[in-house]
């Protein structure tokens, strides 16, 4: 899967795309124009060299990941070799598992809701209960125009 026969070194929105980090390389030049990749703590340009030893900080969800480069790759393989590319910091996978039991244990969006969607009879009291606190000097009229 290592390819480093023209150099040791490759494009980072290149290196992303092969690793399996980013779909397309096109989404990967977006995301580092979005300032959410970093190398060495440092923001880059999508043409950034990136060598093996390299810390490269990126952005995915609601996590940020931080992975050490340990080979490059000129092609795009399946999962398995894409992961031999790079290794993951300590620090990265704690702070992932922590958010992700964190999002786990976090209430239902849906349980906060009482009753739904109001019914029609809801709306019609919702909308006659407007209709009266709204009443300003236009009335019921929808433009300050004086045509009718």
């Amino acid at each position: 899967m290592t390819d480093t026969s023209s150099s040791d070194r490759m494009r980072i929105d290149k290196w992303l795309w092969a690793a399996r980090f980013y779909k397309t390389r096109a989404l990967a030049v977006d995301e580092i124009h979005k300032g959410r990749v970093r190398v060495n703590e440092q923001e880059c340009k999508p043409a950034r060299d990136v060598k093996a030893g390299d810390c490269i900080s990126l952005r995915q969800g609601y996590a940020t990941r931080t992975v050490v480069v340990c080979a490059l790759s000129n092609r795009r393989g399946p999962a398995p070799e894409a992961q031999k590319l790079y290794q993951e910091t300590d620090e990265s996978l704690a702070l992932r598992a922590a958010l992700s039991e964190q999002r786990r244990l976090a209430p239902e969006p849906a349980h906060s809701i009482v009753q739904g969607r109001p019914t029609k009879r809801d709306r019609r009291q919702l909308q006659e209960a407007r209709s009266a606190n709204n009443q300003g000097p236009w009335g019921d009229r929808w433009s300050a125009s004086l045509d009718d």
